[in-house]
C-alpha cells in the first residue's frame, strides 16, 4: 500500500493527485484494486469522507472504476506524456511552495472538518422532498423554512427570542453590512472597532457611508471616544471582539445602550464566532437587551465555509417595515437550494452536533498552540478570554512588532500582530501576537514542535 504525504492544504485533492500520478506513471497497474476506503484512512490517519472524496474525484475522471460490492479497481490510461513529463496539476497554479510550516493568520477552518457526508444526505432530501419548488423565486428576506429554523435555533443557542419575521437572510456579512446602510442612511456616522477587522470599515465606506475608528480598551470601546466621535451607529463584537478577545462587561453594555437610547442611534452586534466560546457559558447578547436599537448579525462562514455566502440578521420592527418597503420588488440573493439544506441541517440538529465537535476540535488545537507557543519563548504572556478561536501572546521583552513576526518566521510560523489591525494610531497594542488557530490542524503544529 502506497504510504502519501498529505501535508498539503487540502487533503482530499492532495490524496487525488497522489493516486493520480501513481497511475500515470505505472506505479498502479490497469485491474489494480486500490485499498478499501476505511484501510486506506486508518493507514493514512485521516477521516474516510477525505478517501472517499479523493475515489470520487479519481472515478469522475475516468482513472479507477467501481464494481459493486467489490472496491475500486485501477483503469487503463494510454497517456504518455511528450518528453517524459510529469502530468499537469489542475490544482494551485505553479509559484513558489508555501514558507510557513503554520500560519496564525488565515482563518478557514480545515476542510476535512466540513460535514460532507452530512450535507449532501441533506441535499438529496431537498431535491426530493422540494422538486420544482427550489426553482421557484425566493421571497426578499429569504426562505420561510430557513428563517424559522434560525430563529429556534437563536433561543435555543444564545437565548433571544425572537420571531420569524424579524430574520434577514443575506449573502454573507459584507452584503448585510450594505443593507444595514441602506437602511439606516448614508447621512449617518458610522464608528468601528479598532483595531478591528479592516473589511467591515471597508464595506461600510464602499457602500457611501462615513467611518470612523473607536478605540478597544480592556473594557471594550471607548464610551469617551464614541461620545466624541458624533457616530449614530457602532459597530461591535461584544461577545469575542477581534483581534483583541475582549468580551464587553454588562456596566459597558449597558452604557452602550444607553448611548443609542439618548442619541437616537443603532448598535450593529456582530456575532461572528458566538458558537465557538470553549469555556464557560456563551456570552449575553446585546439585541436581548434592547430590540428596538440592536441590529443582530452573524454568519455561518466560521461554522461552516468562508465559501458558503450565508448570513442573516435580526431586524427591530421598524427596520424591518423598512426593509420590507425598499426591497420587496426584488427576491433574495441566495439561492433557494442552500436555503432550503441549511434549515435542514438546523431542523435535524446536525447543526449542533458538528459545532460540538468543532468545539473539541479547537479546545485540542488551542492546548497544542498554547504549548508551542511557551516552548518558542518562554517570557511571552498569553491572554484568552475563553472565546475562540484565537488569542493575543505578548512578548515584553521583543524590541519592536517586526522583530516578533520576524523571530516567528524564523521557525516556520506566520503571525500578524495588533499594530496590523489598527485603523488609526493607538498606544498599548505593541509586541503582541494575534494568534488565530482556526485554520490549524494537529499535524502542523507537531510540525514546527519537531523543528524546535
Amino acid at each position: 500500500m502506497a504510504v502519501y504525504d498529505l501535508g498539503g492544504k487540502n487533503k482530499y485533492y492532495t490524496l487525488y493527485a497522489r493516486i493520480r500520478d501513481d497511475i500515470l506513471s505505472g506505479r498502479y497497474v490497469c485491474g489494480e484494486k486500490l485499498p478499501s476506503k476505511r484501510v486506506f484512512a486508518s493507514e493514512l490517519g485521516v477521516s474516510v469522507v477525505t478517501v472517499q472524496l479523493a475515489y470520487e474525484q479519481l472515478l469522475a475522471e475516468g482513472y479507477i472504476s467501481s464494481r459493486e460490492r467489490s472496491g475500486y479497481f485501477v483503469e487503463k490510461i494510454d497517456l504518455r506524456p511528450v518528453g517524459g513529463a510529469a502530468p499537469a496539476s489542475f490544482g494551485a497554479p505553479d509559484g513558489p511552495k508555501e514558507q510557513y510550516v503554520l500560519d496564525f493568520v488565515k482563518g478557514s477552518a480545515p476542510a476535512e472538518l466540513f460535514p460532507f457526508s452530512v450535507w449532501a444526505k441533506l441535499m438529496r432530501g431537498v431535491l426530493l422532498d422540494c422538486g420544482e419548488h427550489l426553482l421557484e423565486r425566493v421571497p426578499c428576506a429569504g426562505d420561510a423554512a430557513l428563517r424559522e429554523e434560525i430563529s429556534k435555533y437563536l433561543y435555543r443557542s444564545r437565548g433571544i427570542r425572537v420571531g420569524a419575521d424579524r430574520i434577514v437572510i443575506g449573502a454573507g456579512a459584507e452584503y448585510l453590512y450594505g443593507v444595514i446602510v441602506q437602511l439606516l442612511g448614508r447621512d449617518r456616522l458610522y464608528a468601528v472597532e479598532n483595531p478591528g477587522y479592516g473589511k467591515i470599515f471597508s464595506a461600510y465606506a464602499l457602500n457611501g457611508a462615513s467611518v470612523v475608528p473607536v478605540k478597544v480598551t480592556e473594557h471594550g470601546v471607548s464610551l469617551e471616544e464614541l461620545k466624541k466621535s458624533g457616530a449614530d451607529v457602532l459597530h461591535i463584537s461584544p461577545a469575542h471582539q477581534f483581534p483583541t478577545g475582549v468580551v464587553t462587561p454588562a456596566t459597558s453594555r449597558s452604557a452602550i445602550i444607553g448611548w443609542a437610547e439618548e442619541r437616537g442611534g443603532f448598535v450593529v452586534e456582530d456575532d461572528y464566532d458566538s458558537e465557538f466560546r470553549l469555556s464557560g457559558k456563551p456570552i449575553n447578547s446585546l439585541y436581548g437587551l434592547c430590540p428596538e436599537r440592536v441590529i443582530y448579525v452573524n454568519t455561518f462562514s466560521k461554522s461552516l465555509a468562508p465559501s458558503m455566502r450565508l448570513g442573516y440578521m435580526v431586524l427591530p420592527g421598524e427596520l424591518m417595515k423598512r426593509y420590507l418597503s425598499l426591497f420587496s420588488a426584488g427576491a433574495n440573493v441566495v439561492p433557494l437550494f442552500e436555503q432550503k439544506t441549511l434549515a435542514a441541517m438546523l431542523g435535524g440538529g446536525y447543526f449542533e452536533r458538528h459545532i460540538a465537535r468543532l468545539k473539541n476540535y479547537y479546545r485540542q488545537i488551542r492546548a497544542l498552540t498554547v504549548e508551542i507557543l511557551k516552548k518558542l519563548n518562554t517570557d511571552c504572556e498569553i491572554y484568552d478570554a475563553g472565546g475562540g478561536p484565537h488569542l493575543l501572546c505578548k512578548f515584553p521583552q521583543a524590541p519592536s512588532d517586526e522583530a516578533v513576526k520576524e523571530e516567528f518566521a524564523s521557525r516556520g510560523v506566520r503571525v500578524k500582530c495588533l499594530s496590523d489591525y489598527l485603523l488609526a494610531a493607538a498606544e498599548g497594542m505593541e509586541k503582541t501576537a494575534v494568534i488565530n488557530y482556526s485554520g490549524v490542524t494537529a499535524e502542523q503544529i507537531d510540525a514546527v514542535r519537531n523543528r524546535l
